[in-house]
């Protein structure tokens, strides 16, 4: 299986299964559509509009990279499932939060239940599990989450000690992130974070009308004045250690470049913009009609890439242009993907397990707790036996092993089916892929 695209007078042929990409002139790409180097009368009439030598040495090319396993390659063998070890939790500092974004996939930060906060003892029990839970794998990633976390900054300050207590005695070592709103980002929490998180992710929508039309404080107050210094402040401080600017961007701002462009104007040089994921009745859905609108901002925003590598103090990174491209995982990771309910896990205040974040509040969906473990195996089954080559719309699609087979939770959300992935998000991430491609491409002129 392949897939041709072109942008900007650059032509791509990417074979799927081995994820080679291939830059290819025009008749190439003429002769691979519909496969027609393989049809004498479509081969004729290529020939008419670039000539018989030229489309004669096009047709040896194919069949040199076809005959050499760098076109058409056959799709990898079934890999056994290995058995997985948690890798990642998500720890739910607080269920509460000091905004009420109106996109809030976690119900203004309560999750659906009642407002209420991880202790340190729960948290504790946490770090136990997966230390002990984790096998063989040194390093350990810890999410501080919310709600929004630093509204219990003192049980984060004392958890991460307690985590960096144990490394040596089980041989794991800790990558701490904190996803935060900013509101509460102070001199001394600045300090802090810089020093012991390994990544940390700003939550911030863009402009400043962008931003305050979907995250309003509890008074219904726009939210970008009180965060955007302490933001800049922050990444001043932060020097080279990682980071991301993360925004989400809807119905209201179909023109989200803009958006990204103001955040690298801020002074953000790592920024992540991503689709609402919402029920189609809101107002601020993203809807099938418009996709079109959507991929031609993604090209836009790849320009404007590439435009920034140029300016000295503009350049930035783009998080969904950051796919690889080179290698990447495994062909079990790539079929499998997040490793949600098996790899990683979400813990709520109360010490439950979900599969992830996303999930949390649906108790159907509880697998366990920081006392007893995982047991509730029927659920953690339907996630690990999950494979992009057993669900029917992604087995046939050439961006299988870049997406894996897309987000559990959307698909679920949307519908209440794991194999069937959100199409919306399936189009949009499909976009995403080719601009990477088509960027790689244009820095490597």
């Amino acid at each position: 299986m392949i897939h041709l695209f072109c942008l900007d007078n650059m032509c791509f042929a990417i074979d799927t299964n081995s994820g080679l990409v291939h830059v290819v002139d025009e008749v190439v790409y003429d002769l691979l559509t519909d496969e027609s180097f393989k049809c004498r009368h479509k081969v004729e009439e290529i020939e008419k509009k670039y000539g018989k030598e030229a489309t004669e040495e096009a047709i040896l090319e194919i069949n040199y990279l076809i005959v050499n396993n760098m076109l058409y390659t056959e799709d990898p063998s079934p890999v056994n499932k290995i058995k997985p070890a948690v890798k990642a939790m998500c720890l739910n500092m607080t269920h509460d939060c000091n905004l009420r974004c109106e996109y809030c996939f976690a119900s203004q930060g309560s999750y659906n239940g009642e407002r209420s906060y991880m202790s340190y003892e729960t948290g504790k029990k946490a770090f136990d599990y997966l230390v002990k839970n984790s096998g063989t794998r040194r390093n350990l990633e810890v999410d501080f989450f919310g709600g929004e976390p630093l509204m219990n900054f003192e049980t984060i300050k004392k958890l991460v000690s307690y985590g960096r207590s144990i490394e040596d005695k089980y041989n794991k070592h800790f990558r701490f992130t904190v996803t935060t709103n900013g509101v509460l980002l102070d001199d001394e929490k600045i300090d802090y974070i810089n020093e012991n998180m390994d990544n940390v992710v700003l939550s911030i929508d863009g402009r400043k009308s962008t931003n305050d039309r979907m995250r309003k404080t509890v008074n219904k107050m726009g939210s970008y004045d009180i965060i955007v210094n302490n933001f800049k402040k922050f990444v001043a401080k932060r020097m080279d250690k990682d980071y991301f600017a993360r925004g989400t961007f809807t119905a209201y701002n179909l023109d989200f470049s803009e958006d990204v462009r103001h955040m690298r104007d801020l002074g953000f040089d790592k920024i992540s913009v991503e689709p609402v994921v919402a029920n189609p009745e809101e107002k601020y859905a993203l809807l099938e009609e418009h996709l079109e609108i959507l991929k031609n901002e993604y090209e836009k925003l790849a320009r404007l890439y590439l435009e920034s590598q140029k300016e000295e103090g503009k350049k930035f990174q783009f998080f969904h242009f950051n796919i690889e491209l080179d290698g990447g995982p495994c062909i079990y990771k790539r079929s499998i993907g997040c490793g949600a309910g098996t790899e990683y896990v979400a813990v709520t205040p109360a010490g439950e397990f979900y599969p992830c974040h996303q999930f949390v509040g649906q108790e159907e969906f509880i697998i366990g707790n920081v006392d007893e473990g995982i047991v509730n195996e029927p659920i953690v089954s339907k996630f690990k036996n999950v494979s992009v080559n057993d669900k029917p719309v992604c087995k046939d699609c050439w961006a299988k092993y870049y997406c894996s087979g897309g987000c559990h939770a959307n698909a679920y959300n949307f519908n209440h089916n794991f194999d069937v992935p959100y199409d919306v998000g399936c189009e949009l991430e499909k976009k995403r892929i080719e601009c990477s491609i088509y960027i790689k491409a244009k820095l490597s002129e």
